[in-house]
């Protein structure tokens, strides 16, 4: 449970970057924001998935360059399900899934497996 605590609050925290960064994308509250973050979760772990699987010809075609479109159109299927976040349009949402991949990635490297932050250092 604390890993999904903490994996929506990185995501949280990677959506408000891209709300500041990106005058396209808003969210009408910060309720608005932790209900966007938490279903962005569950829809990367449920919807992704499947909609990978169907379009793994054309991401191999694109030698993985759909993979930001399908990204796009998973935060883009979060705003059209949250009422109170909205996206100005396709590019915005392309932008917004580099931005959360991109803080989400920083802020899960330093936080390990089990929550806690992880130290970096030279092994001896």
């Amino acid at each position: 449970m604390l890993g999904f605590v903490l994996r929506a609050a990185i995501t949280a925290l990677a959506l408000w970057v891209a709300s500041q960064l990106l005058d396209g994308l808003h969210f009408a509250s910060n309720g608005k924001l932790v209900l966007a973050a938490v279903l962005l979760g569950v829809v990367n772990a449920i919807v992704r998935p499947i909609a990978f699987i169907l379009t793994l010809p054309i991401t191999v075609v694109t030698l993985g360059l759909f993979m930001f479109v399908l990204n796009a159109a998973m935060i883009g299927l979060v705003a059209w399900l949250v009422p109170g976040f909205t996206i100005s349009g396709f590019w915005t949402a392309v932008g917004g899934a580099i931005i959360v991949g991109l803080v989400s990635w920083a802020a899960s490297s330093v936080i390990g497996d089990k929550g806690r932050v992880e130290r970096f250092g030279a092994r001896r």
